[in-house]
């Protein structure tokens, strides 16, 4: 029993000195070399900051909305509903919001709305949106804000992010970007 006890405290010493102490200050020392000092990208909207790496809540005709939030858009507590496909519950929630949408934006078809703006995403907090999921909300921005749609779409593509090297990835938008350039037009 003493070979088996010893060896076990040694293990869990060393590992509780590693993880707590050397990987944490290695991990901590690489994120100094990004960007902002691995704070995330930190922009003032409306007197206030935010991140433009966390989704935020815009529920508004007015602007843009993100994918919904299984977390209520809280990044201390990221993460998806962990409900399959098949759970009644999710799927009429799932329902509720595509019903939503169409209510939101007449003559779209609910084969038609991308399925990122009614599901979570994993980690409940993804700020990014499709090129799809930008341009099919056109509309009722266009409608809600008295400008025209090709202004919007003008915006879109100026706000869209290119996959990394051309083919890693796909297009997407950040929705607080674009939702602050929609603010900066007028």
């Amino acid at each position: 029993m003493k070979d088996n006890i010893i060896p076990a405290v040694r293990l869990t010493l060393f590992c509780a000195l590693f993880f707590s102490g050397v990987y944490t200050l290695s991990i901590y020392g690489i994120a100094q070399l990004t960007p902002n000092n691995g704070n995330g990208e930190v922009v003032m909207a409306d007197g206030k900051k935010q991140h433009i790496n966390v989704a935020q809540n815009f529920s508004s005709d007015k602007y843009f909305w993100p994918r919904p939030s299984a977390v209520a858009y809280n990044a201390a507590g990221s993460g998806g509903s962990n409900k399959g496909i098949s759970n009644p519950e999710y799927l009429a929630v799932v329902k509720g919001r595509i019903d939503t949408f169409l209510l939101k934006n007449p003559g779209i078809k609910a084969s038609e709305i991308p399925s990122e703006l009614v599901t979570a995403s994993g980690s409940g907090i993804d700020p990014d949106i499709s090129l799809q999921g930008a341009k099919i909300q056109v509309k009722r921005i266009a409608n809600a804000r008295k400008i025209s749609e090709q202004t919007i779409s003008q915006l879109i593509k100026k706000n869209t992010t290119q996959p990394l090297l051309g083919v890693l990835g796909t297009e997407k938008i950040n929705v607080l970007q674009l939702n602050i350039a929609l603010d900066q037009l007028q």
